[in-house]
Formats: C-alpha cells, sequence, structure tokens
C-alpha cells in the first residue's frame, strides 16, 4: 500500500480509540472502539489512488510528489457504515456537509498557524451505504502508517478524501472552508487563478504492467497486460495500441462485478513478428461513457493524469 500524507505520524493515544460525532445532529454521541467492532460490518475491495498520481508526467512539469504509476493500491477493507453512526445520532434537516478530522498536523507554507487535515463530503456522498468507518484492512487491524486505528474509506473518490487517524466527525450546516477542500485538491486551469473545480472522484484511467517501458523483446507473442480503474460506474472495455495510436485493438477484461470499487486487469496477445521500436499504448472506458483521453488535462497542482498509458519497447 502506498503512502501519503501531508504531516508527521501523530502519536495515537486512548484517545484515538474514541470517535464523537457532533454538530447538526440530535443526539451527540461518542462511538469507542468496541462499538464498532460490535456493530454490523461491511468489507469492501477497494481501490485507492493519490490525487497527485502520474503528475511527474504532466507536460509543462508542475510541484509536488512526483509520482509516476505508483501512487494506487487495492486492498479489503472492513469497517462501519457511516450511515449506521449517523442514524444512531440522527442528522438535522439543516445539515449539509459532514466534516472528518484526522489526528495528523503541522504547519503549511504561507500559511500562519497549524492546521489539522481535515475533509468533508456533502451529505449524499456521506450517507452511501459504501463510505465506511474501516478499522481493518487486508483482515487485519489497519496499520499505523495507513490510518489505525480508524480511517475513513471513500470508494471511487480519489484517496485524500479517506481521512486517516480519524478523531471526530461533524454534521456541519455550510460548505467546509479547510485547506485541504480550498486549497489543496482543487484543479486550478492556471496560474492566476483563485478558483477551480473541486478534485472528487477517481478518473478512468489504466496502467501497462508488461512489457517496461524501454524494455527490450525478442519476436514471438507476448502478453500485454495491466489494470484498469474508474470512479464512476465502472470499466466496460480497455484497448490496445502497439502503434502509436494509429489503429486500436479491443484487450480481453478480467472484471470482478462482486467487488465495483476494485480494478479491471485486461490483457491482449501481441504477435510482435518484425524488428523495430514501438508505441504500446493503453485506454480505458467506462459505463458512464468516459475514455482516456490522448492528453490529460494539465492543472496547476497536477492532480487527476489520466492520459494513455504509453510504454515504448524494442523487439530484436
Amino acid at each position: 500500500m502506498y503512502r501519503r500524507n501531508h504531516f508527521a505520524y501523530q502519536y495515537v493515544s486512548k484517545k484515538a480509540f474514541a470517535l464523537p460525532v457532533v454538530g447538526e445532529v440530535h443526539q451527540p454521541a461518542v462511538f469507542q472502539y468496541h462499538d464498532l467492532l460490535s456493530l454490523p460490518a461491511k468489507t469492501l475491495q477497494v481501490v485507492l489512488e493519490c490525487a497527485g498520481n502520474k503528475r511527474s508526467y504532466f507536460e509543462p512539469k508542475v510541484f509536488g510528489e512526483q509520482w509516476k504509476e505508483g501512487a494506487i493500491s487495492e486492498g479489503v477493507w472492513q469497517g462501519v457504515p457511516l450511515r449506521s453512526l449517523l442514524a444512531f445520532t440522527g442528522v438535522k434537516k439543516t445539515a449539509v456537509e459532514v466534516v472528518f478530522d484526522g489526528y495528523d498536523f503541522g504547519t503549511r507554507t504561507n500559511m500562519k498557524g497549524h492546521f489539522l487535515y481535515a475533509r468533508s463530503l456533502p451529505l449524499e456522498k456521506a450517507l452511501h451505504p459504501d463510505t465506511i468507518i474501516a478499522y481493518a484492512y487486508n483482515g487485519k487491524p489497519i496499520p499505523y502508517k495507513h490510518g489505525y486505528p480508524l480511517r475513513l474509506i471513500v470508494p471511487q473518490w480519489y484517496a485524500m478524501a479517506s481521512v486517516k487517524w480519524l478523531q471526530k466527525i461533524t454534521v456541519i450546516d455550510h460548505t467546509f472552508q479547510g485547506p485541504f477542500q480550498t486549497v489543496d485538491y482543487v484543479y486550478y486551469p492556471d496560474e492566476e487563478s483563485d478558483s477551480g473545480t473541486p478534485v472528487t472522484h477517481m478518473r478512468v484511467n489504466s496502467i501497462i504492467q508488461y512489457p517496461l517501458d524501454w524494455g527490450r523483446v525478442n519476436t514471438g507473442v507476448h502478453r500485454i497486460h495491466g489494470l484498469a480503474w474508474s470512479g464512476i460506474g465502472a470499466v466496460t472495455a480497455a484497448e490496445i495500441s502497439v502503434n502509436g495510436g494509429h489503429s486500436w485493438h479491443t484487450a480481453s477484461l478480467q472484471s470482478t462485478p462482486e467487488h465495483p470499487y476494485g480494478w479491471s486487469v485486461w490483457s491482449y496477445a501481441w504477435h510482435a513478428t518484425q524488428t523495430g521500436v514501438y508505441k504500446i499504448m493503453s485506454r480505458a472506458l467506462d459505463s458512464a461513457g468516459n475514455a482516456q483521453p490522448l492528453e490529460a488535462h494539465w492543472n496547476t497542482k497536477g492532480y487527476g493524469y489520466n492520459a494513455v498509458a504509453t510504454v515504448n519497447v524494442k523487439v530484436q
């Protein structure tokens, strides 16, 4: 599981095993860790992708962690649906969003003071049955570096929404204005803009796992394979080009309908009969009609890169 956090890891005290739910609710409550373990649980296989995944491929270059394809992982998360907790406390008609505070905090460049890592969800997404307060990952307690003891899991949204080291949930009657909501994780179209579009759903995307970029292979049949995923709907097709996008072929797609938030595995049998240098490309399509573009939508923070995946291969 890749790791990404804005501040240093925090000491986990006994307080971290209690989760208050407050704000625009009828009955504020504090849920103990053992309370959550005793409630009906949900187990979900979920892809978590950093919004900055593949950032290093943007041109012109942008500042930030220069991820290539490594800021994405899939795992099995177990926890309690957030809606179960909110059903217990009740939600007032004035509720608009739900804010999630993490225990991690620190200073920010060009901003005075200390800041908690905090994010919000619109009420509709917070009440989705698959938005969960997780306490287990791959059948074991969540590893400390991934949010132990409690972490929010928001399927199909970029992973900045899945707040780690969860310490408090607050239902609010307005739009949250924290810096990790209104400064970071916003698609700014240019350096002069002070407003943009919030980063939410993962964009349809794919990676090529084999062959490797700038690798050498012999003539013959090769199984090109990789992964595809989307934050809106399901992946419905993967297409492969072995000539730099001049023509495309449908790949074999292995999806798991019982795990709608996982990635799909695709493969294509490539008959490499002639020597030379080949540009191999992959693109995924989803059920909402989205397809990977030839060029990613550039933005100043370098979020949401999803241009067609490309590797260069020499056949010898």
